[in-house]
This record gives structure tokens, sequence and C-alpha cells, in this order.
């Protein structure tokens, strides 16, 4: 009689509830395979699931399984799959073999990691030749049919990571099924109301708006919103691909790219398989505003219509080579919502990635009408990568791009572009127009300003919004101005729910008439909706002075003549290397357009002089280049790839912040929780993210404490001397050497 092999075991010492191997490795197969069904490539990901554990047909994993020593069994699928099928199968090589450790470099070095080639030439522990008669693997096989493209190793390379996300993604839930068996409890899982019922709530949601400002002038602020959603929306028959939608700050933009995205999605539910929204924000620092607005659309539809995703909890300390239950605590997000709001760190962060926590949920992106807000903010240094991202995924992943900005980046081909974005259509009626209708501010660049002159207007001014470069300068200019009614102090060093706090008694100030003097870093410009009557601006590039402009005369109250942004340069305070770059590049442009410094040919001649001017910079990392390299001998980089793709380069940690009751709630749940996902979800709020020599010095002097420490293997830390947060500073770490090393990205 054959052998029985097992892939979990289970409590009964008879093994009469373990999870049989074959079972497993079917049952991943067919998920898998369902999961690639989006991209044409069902076959390909069936067979990785086949083939992820096909090493545990061995004497030595069923002695594991009873207590015995660690047995690699991921590297016998990737070798068979090397051996079966030349080529292809060394694609599905990578896949397999790193479905626990990430996925590897070919045949560079990688960090800790072997690589693909040490991998496929180890010694590994036999198999019983029972596989063959349990597992039935296809003679041949053949790459899904793909529109090329101009770099085809980075095509290849990407399908890899997709193919990972699915198999890594089938693998945890069939894992979770069997545990959650085991105790009694069954999987809870995409049980989430269709798109058009997501339409109905949000036409319901529009027309009580409509129904508001019935008597709105035409050429009033709100009647052009209202003329720029219907026309965007009837766009939506139009075939997927790449659009952009080019609205002046404050015209609406973030209902009505959610229109057209789900108009779109149902439209082509059938023909593309369109499933889901995604919606991409450039900064942690607003998450919270944007997401709050689709949890209030949908709140009535299910507490879990609106995913948030921003911070990953990080795994790097967990051996992934084990094969427990305990990965189920560590699992992360796999976007199975409708509706998902994540930042640009996470989303092209993670179509990079090499390890599992980040890359599970790709294959949900495929068939996806993703808004790209802000899109102007797309990294400089990773533009060529990040553009080369975008068009793959509207290319051969069912996916429509939405660029959504009051700004749009010069980035489409032309003579001075190569390899721009080619056939993007503009949704928005007539945006030279728009612009002059929405024209509500005067800009002009006023010179130098020192701290003291700064104090000097803000004491002069009943509300006033100064915005500087770094969360140094902030907080010196805010302690500079001394004590005062209606001072305020925004950073991210302060956790979500301490800023949306602040930002709630701004506005209902701003609304009283009451005093309001707001000293923030950028992270007030993207989106946040404020309304001052007077701002001002630290040199930087003309898309952030776009975008600080819209918080002034935001719902046009007042006239434009008393409406003013002043742009001023600190001698106090550089700004940091890539900021100055488009500072003065925004400094060429005002030579040329001083009388409208935010016109539309204005913003292109910006974005002409700082995209085109030198594009060796748009890929510094060289990392397209690195794929075509790597595509003959299919011996890509993938560690390597992860590690250079960085938006933000110093390494972030997350701590959290016992902020109020709920967070301390949520805290308590965490020191028992069996399965993390949800929690580390209801904690998201409550973060903040600071550079790894931060972190180390907080730990160092036990300011922070690690949660779950035998559990969750430095995934969790909570802050713990509360000493260190106050209401107006948040984290307040005093030495300037560690806050210096922040990049200006994520203020």
């Amino acid at each position: 009689m054959d052998k029985i092999y097992y892939a979990h075991s289970g409590h009964d010492p008879e093994k009469s509830d373990w999870q049989r191997l074959a079972e497993h490795l079917t049952r991943v197969a067919r998920l898998a395979g369902k999961n690639a069904r989006y991209f044409g490539a069902e076959q390909l990901a069936e067979l990785c699931g086949l083939l992820h554990d096909i090493g545990k047909y061995s004497e030595d994993f069923a002695r594991r399984l009873e207590g015995g020593k660690r047995v690699d069994h991921a590297t016998a699928g990737a070798i068979i799959a090397n051996e079966m099928w030349p080529r292809l199968g060394r694609l599905l090589s990578y896949v397999v073999a790193g479905h626990h450790a990430g996925l590897a470099n070919g045949i560079d070095l990688g960090n800790g990691r072997a690589n693909l080639k040490e991998r496929l030439e180890r010694k590994i522990p036999a198999l019983d030749e029972v596989w063959k008669t349990e597992i039935k693997l296809p003679e041949q096989l053949a790459f899904p049919v793909f529109n090329p493209s101009q770099n085809p190793g980075f095509q290849a390379a990407f399908l890899v990571r997709m193919l990972y996300s699915c198999l890594v993604d089938a693998d945890f839930l069939d894992t979770e099924r069997f545990y959650l068996g085991l105790g009694g409890r069954q999987q809870q899982r995409g049980a989430h109301p269709s798109l058009e019922v997501l339409k109905e709530r949000l036409d319901q949601h529009l027309n009580d708006l409509l129904a508001k400002h019935t008597h709105c002038d035409l050429e009033s602020v709100n009647g052009l919103r209202g003329r720029i959603l219907r026309h965007a929306r009837s766009q939506a028959q139009l075939e997927p691909g790449l659009f952009s939608l080019t609205v002046p700050t404050g015209g609406g933009k973030t209902l009505t790219s959610m229109a057209f995205a789900l108009d779109h999605a149902i439209a082509h539910k059938e023909t593309h398989k369109q499933r889901r929204v995604i919606y991409v924000i450039p900064f942690t620092s607003i998450i919270e505003q944007n997401a709050g607005v689709f949890r209030d659309l949908f709140k009535e539809l299910g507490e879990d219509i609106v995913l948030e995703h921003h911070s990953t909890f990080d795994d790097s300390g967990f051996d992934w080579r084990e094969e427990t239950k305990d990965k189920l605590r560590l699992a992360m997000e796999n976007w199975d919502a409708p509706v998902v709001v994540t930042t640009a760190v996470q989303f092209f962060e993670s179509l990079f990635a090499d390890r599992s926590s980040k890359c599970r949920k790709l294959h949900n992106i495929a068939g996806s009408v993703i808004i790209l807000d802000e899109a102007q903010m797309l990294p400089q240094k990773l533009l060529r990568p990040t553009m080369a991202a975008i068009d793959e995924l509207a290319r051969n992943y069912r996916c429509t791009i939405l660029l959504c900005t009051a700004t749009q980046p010069a980035l489409q081909h032309s003579d001075e572009f190569y390899n721009g974005f080619e056939k993007v259509r503009e949704i928005a009626p007539d945006p030279q127009l728009l612009y002059r209708q929405l024209d509500r501010v005067n800009v002009r660049h006023i010179g130098v300003q020192t701290d003291e002159q700064l104090a000097q207007r803000l004491s002069a001014s009943r509300q006033m919004l100064v915005i500087v470069n770094n969360r140094r300068h902030a907080r010196s200019l805010y302690d500079h101005i001394g004590e005062g009614d209606g001072r305020f102090h925004l950073t991210t060093l302060m956790c979500a729910k301490h800023r949306k706090r602040k930002l709630d008694q701004i506005r209902q100030r701003l609304f009283d008439k009451e005093p309001c003097k707001v000293i923030s870093t950028s992270l007030i410009e993207a989106g946040v909706d404020v309304d001052f009557p007077l701002v001002m601006r630290a040199e930087s590039g003309l898309d952030a002075i776009a975008q600080a402009a819209g918080r002034c005369n935001r719902e046009g109250k007042q006239s434009k003549a008393v409406s003013e942004v002043l742009i001023f340069s600190s001698p106090d305070w550089l700004a940091p290397p890539e900021l100055e770059q488009q500072a003065a590049s925004m400094r060429m442009v005002l030579r040329n357009h001083a009388g409208d410094l935010l016109a539309p040919d204005a913003i292109k001649a910006y974005f002409r002089d700082l995209f085109w001017r030198d594009q060796e910079r748009l890929d510094a990392k060289k990392l397209l280049p690195l794929h075509r390299d790597h595509y003959e001998r299919f011996s890509f980089p993938f560690q390597n790839i992860a590690s250079e793709y960085r938006i933000i380069e110093n390494f972030m940690r997350p701590i959290i912040i016992p902020f109020d009751e709920t967070a301390e709630h949520w805290i308590e749940r965490l020191h028992h929780a069996e399965v993390v996902g949800q929690i580390a979800r209801r904690l998201q709020p409550y973060l903040v993210q600071v550079p790894e020599r931060v972190f180390l010095s907080l730990k160092s002097v036990g300011a922070i404490t690690e949660v779950g420490a035998e559990r969750f293997d430095g995934q969790f830390w909570e802050l713990i001397n509360s000493s260190l947060y106050d209401d107006e500073a948040g984290l307040n770490w005093d030495d300037p050497s560690h806050i210096s090393a922040e990049q200006c990205v994520v203020n």
C-alpha cells in the first residue's frame, strides 16, 4: 500500500484530521488558477500550485510534521519545473522556490537568500515516486497571449511576480481554511456587494448633493463640479486603457473619479472582467480623509467595503521556511475588497517587491480601475519603471488607469519624451477653460523670508496657512510664533487619528471665522479639504505650489483679488537636492510666466523642463536596463530590484501610538491574537513611521516595546514612553540628528 503524505498536521495522533498533501496541492492549484484568470495565465498558476509543496513527498518532511528538523520542501518543485519545461519552467522555478523565502536573484548574490541557480543545483531529500500517481503534470506549456511591450524582460519579470502572488495567496487561503476548520471555524471572505450596488449608493449620494445646489449658478464652484462630473461619467463607455482627469484643485476630483471608475468597471465587467476600484494617493498623511469619504459613502453596505491599506508591518524577521500555522498570524492584506484605498508607496513598491507579504495582493490588482490621485507626484527618480508598470497593467492585466490631477505631468509620448504614454484620453471637459473658470487666487513670489518675517506675517493675519519643506522647519516656526489663540502645527509625526482631530478643529475655526494660523509640511497639500484666505508656500515644485493654491479660497467665497498664495525662499532652511531641482524648474517657469504661474501652459513648461531635460534621472537605479540585460537567460535579480525600487530611501518602521481608548483596545487584542490581519488594519490610523535609526534609538532607551514578541517576530512595536508624544508635535524625539534623516517625500 502506498504511503500517505500530508501537507499540514492536525490534532489527532492517528492523523485522521491531518490534511493530505495531494488535497492541498490540488486545492492550491485550483485557487491559484482562479486568481490568474484575469490575465490568461491559469495553466501556469495551477502548475505552480501543484509543484509548490511537492517536496513534501519525502520521508524527511513526514518526520518534520511529527517534530523533526526543518526540511527544504520548496526546491524540489522548482527543479522539476526547470527540467521539464526549459525557459518557461525557469520562470516558474522562481515562484515555486520562493513561496516562503521570497523571490530570489537568478544568478547574483542575494542578501541572506540563496539565488535560483544555487537552489536548482542543491541536493534535496529524495521524493517518493508516489507523487507521480497523485499529481499529473502537463507535457507542454505556453506563455499567456500578451500584447508585447518594448521591454520583454520587464514583461516577463512582471508576470513572475503576478504568478507568485497567485500562488502565495492561494497557499495562504487553503492553509487558513484547514486550520480554521480544525478549530471549528469557517473562512469569512468574499461576501461583498456588487459594483452595481455600490454605484446605486453613489448615485443616491450625488443626487442628494445636486438637490442641495439646484439653484447654483452654472459658473459657480458647485455648478462647475456638477458639469465636470456629468462629462466624466459620459466617457465611461470608452474602451479600457489610460485616461486622465485634469481638473483644478477644488473641482471635485475625488467623487468624480470614483463615479467614473464604477461606471467604467460595470460597463466592462464582462469583456474585461473589471471587478474593483483601487484609489492610490501620494501620502500616508491624507489617506484617512480620502478613505473616510468612501467609508461614509458606502457605510450602509457593510464595514469592509472600503479597505484602507497603507502601512505594512514588517515581516522580515519571520522565518518563512517554516510550514506551520504561524504564518496565519503574520499574514497581511490581499486586497479582495471592492474598494481599496492605498498609498503610492504601498502600491508601487508592491509591484516591484520580492516578499510574499507585499506580493500576495498583486493578482487582485488585475481587473481593476486604478485611480492615481495627484499623478504629478509619481516618484521622479523611479518614473520610468513606474510608468512601465502602469503601462503593463493596462496592456495585459485588464486594468484601466486614471491619472487624476490638477497639474497633469508631461508623460505622453512625444519627440522630446520617448516611450511616454500613448493614447491617454482626457475625461474632463476642456481643461483650459476649467482652469480659467476655477482660477480663484493670485500667485506671486515675494523673495526671501526669514522665520522672523514669517512670524510677523502670522501675527498680523487672522487666518493663514504656511507650508514649509521639512518637519524641523515646521516645528521651529511653530515654536517661534509663541503661544496664541488658534495656533496649529501639522506633521506626520502625529498619527492619522491625531491629525484628523487637528484638521477637524482647524476646519471648524475657519468656518466660524475665528483665528486660525497653521504651520504645516506638505502633508496638507494633497487633497486635504481646508479653505484659507491667505497661503504662504516655501519654494518647491510648481505642482506643489498649485496644490498649496488649492487650500486658498477653495470654495470661491471671496474675490480673487484678496486671495493670495505667496511663494518665498527661506535662507535658514535649504531644500533637499530633489526638491531644489523642482524649485529650479519652477523658477525657470516664473521668469517666463510670471503673470499666470499656474496656467496650463506654465504647468506644461514646468514638467517639460523637469522631465525632459535630463531623462537619465528618471530611472536613477537603472531598473529597466537591468530587466533587459537579464532577459535572455531569465536571470532576473528580483531581490536586488525590490531593494532598489524604494520610493522612500530610508527604511521606515511603524510604531503604534496608544493615542486613545480605541487604540488601547486593539493593542490589547493584539497581545492575544491568533490572526492579525483585521487588528493590523484597525491599528493603521495609530501608526507613526520613523526611520530605522530613530527606531533603534527609541528601542535602545526603552521608549518602545515589542507586542507579542514570542509570536510576531518583531512586527509590532508600541510606544510606552508617553512623554515622547504630545498634542502639539506628535512623536517628539529631541535629537535633531535623527529627525534630519527623514526625507521630505514623507512629510
